[in-house]
């Protein structure tokens, strides 16, 4: 199964996220399908960044997103 979720890249104390589609039985940092997005929770308000069409591409083909991405695409995807 396909899914959505966050890898986290940056420093200690510096956390920096990716939203990425992958396998669910792929580690959090391991192989994954596609970049998504990003996510930088250290910014003021946090700054998301999205592929609205790729993430529609992956929701339609069946990908579960994980809670907090779920979290994330509902707060921050355009409406059309």
């Amino acid at each position: 199964m396909v899914k959505l979720r966050l890898t986290r890249m940056g420093g200690k104390k510096k956390p920096f996220f990716r939203i990425v589609a992958t396998d669910s039985r792929a580690k959090r940092d391991g192989r994954f399908i596609e970049i998504l997005g990003t996510y930088d929770p250290v910014q003021n308000p946090p700054a998301v960044n999205l592929k609205a069409e790729r993430i529609k591409y992956w929701l339609s083909v069946g990908a579960q997103p994980t809670n907090t991405v779920k979290k994330l695409l509902s707060n921050n995807m355009p409406t059309e």
